[in-house]
């Protein structure tokens, strides 16, 4: 057995709050960001990039309070390469029990003529920017953003200059997602070899999925010398995304005999943080997802299921538990009690306070009674529509009925409780799911306009409980609401008023657009 105690270590720096809430859309509320941090810190990542500190008063008071509030991981702040950036990524980190900047600028001719700098001057920057975060902090993060498309000779003249002005750590990002695995190793050999002191600092990786290389990318970096991956949880960021911290942590476990690299993360939790940042950030991950999807232990084909009834690794090359997914040993169903619910979801590693799991019992039975079997699935989304529903809810719905068919108009009949009063109205609409969107607006007017409807069967079945998300946007801000049920039409109506709700929130703390970011990084 190899003694993986006495491998070099790899770094998991993981950016979901920052780069992964850059997806349009993902937008996380205070409370979530919090909840995210808390988890993360107890998973065991080295490094949380908690968010973008000048880019909103919410970044800034959420990384404030990361800060504050970790235990274990290093709290990260992103600056762009300017002294007001760093000055208030600073103040945001400071009360951190490890507080880490990340100052960043472009660095490619792409880049380099956004602030119309040439060389010289873009490296007068870098010496002037590294130095002022080194002077308020002593781990400090520096990236030349599009690393991989910067000529060679440059990249190796500012990395110098930055690990001079006391960066202790150089992130090397593939910001389009251009590179692949051969060059990605390449570049980390090159400056290694050529840039001095190179081998005194930690160097990164940091890979955009664009063109499906990211997790490779990474991977080969580390090969060729680099100590930290920055990831995201399930992939999460601009475009096609990042690389995927589930993907990286478990191709170093499995593949330990080519790739001899420890990490510090319990892998037992990575499938309940999967599924809450999904619920939270509204994006659905999708069946066939590496390590996560829900796909990634099942097998239908007869030769498969024959195979792994005889020995389950002919076709698995991990077990489920090692992510945290454990073997039904527990039939959930109508007769099931209190203590198999709390056992199952400790199984599935949810604990919930008495008052928590009560009101989750109260779903479950109902969703027993129209279920022939409650499926693992089916427990994460009741428990995550539990959690996603904000404590104060403006918008309750309290009745609904709809007709629709072949033949005549598709009508919705409800009953909304709107701030303790109950409004009844009957609507029309083009299908059942507008029809009962129509009764809302009508009840509650407002300009918010409908961005996406995602409908995703978490079971199989005629039966299946459906988790559905939407994503608003008004003036600006971007919410997002989710909600499960076995009625598909119950599960949209209630996640649609689930982001009224949170834009009512929003509306209420802010001032139209002075919650949107205004600066991005997309290293």
């Amino acid at each position: 057995m190899t003694d993986t105690a006495s491998q070099p270590r790899v770094l998991i720096f993981d950016t979901t709050l920052r780069d992964g809430e850059q997806s349009p859309g993902a937008t996380m509320t205070h409370e979530e960001k919090l909840e995210i941090a808390g988890l993360l810190d107890e998973m065991g990542v080295d490094v949380i990039e908690a968010g973008f500190p000048i880019a909103s008063d919410g970044d800034f008071a959420a990384v404030s309070e990361i800060a504050k509030r970790a235990k274990n991981s290093t709290i990260c702040g992103l600056a762009r390469a300017n002294l007001r950036d760093i000055d208030r990524a600073w103040e945001a980190v400071k009360h951190a029990k490890s507080p880490r900047i990340h100052t960043f600028i472009g660095t490619s001719p792409l880049h380099r003529a956004i602030p119309n700098l040439d060389m010289d001057q873009m490296a007068e920057r870098i010496h002037d920017t590294v130095s002022h975060a080194r002077n308020l902090c002593d781990n400090i993060q520096w990236s030349p953003m599009d690393a991989t498309r910067t000529e060679p000779d440059y990249l190796c003249r500012v990395v110098e200059i930055a690990i001079k002005a006391g960066a202790t750590t150089i992130n090397i990002p593939d910001t389009v997602g251009y590179t692949y695995p051969m060059e990605s190793a390449k570049i980390i050999r090159m400056l290694l070899e050529r840039v001095p002191g190179a081998d005194e600092i930690i160097f990164a990786t940091h890979c955009h999925n664009d063109l499906g290389m990211a997790t490779a990318n990474s991977l080969a970096a580390v090969e060729a010398g680099a100590r930290q991956i920055e990831c995201t949880i399930n992939g999460l960021g601009e475009r096609a995304g990042n690389t995927a911290l589930e993907e990286v942590v478990m191709a170093l476990r499995v593949r330990n005999d080519i790739l001899p690299f420890r990490t510090g993360i319990d892998t037992t939790k990575i499938m309940h943080l999967s599924r809450r940042v999904s619920t939270v950030s509204g994006f659905v991950v999708q069946p066939n997802k590496a390590i996560v999807g829900k796909n990634a232990f099942v097998h239908e084909s007869g030769i498969h299921q024959d195979g792994v009834l005889k020995n389950v690794e002919t076709f698995e090359i991990m077990k489920p538990e090692h992510i945290g997914l454990t073997v039904k040993n527990i039939a959930m169903g109508k007769h099931s009690g209190r203590a198999a619910l709390r056992a199952k979801l400790k199984e599935l590693g949810v604990e919930l306070a008495d008052n928590q799991l009560n009101d989750v019992f109260v779903r479950f039975k109902a969703l027993a009674d129209r279920k022939k079997e409650v499926y693992d699935e089916d427990l994460v989304a009741l428990v995550s529509d539990e959690q996603t529903n904000d404590a104060h809810e403006f918008l309750q719905l309290k009745k609904l009925r709809v007709i629709c068919g072949t033949e005549g108009p598709n009508e919705a009949e409800m009953t909304l409780t709107i701030d303790g009063v109950d409004h009844q109205i009957d609507c029309t609409g083009d299908g059942p799911v507008d029809a009962a969107f129509m009764c809302v607006k009508q009840l509650f007017p407002h300009s918010a306009r409908l961005q996406v409807y995602q409908v995703h069967a978490v079971t199989e079945g005629t039966d299946a409980q459906a988790t559905v998300s939407v994503r608003l946007e008004e003036d600006g801000r971007i919410v997002t609401g989710s909600s499960a049920d076995t009625d598909t039409i119950v599960a949209s109506t209630k996640a649609y008023i689930n982001a009224l709700n949170r834009l009512i929130v929003r509306r209420q703390k802010t001032a139209p657009g002075e919650d949107t970011k205004t600066v991005t990084y997309h290293g």
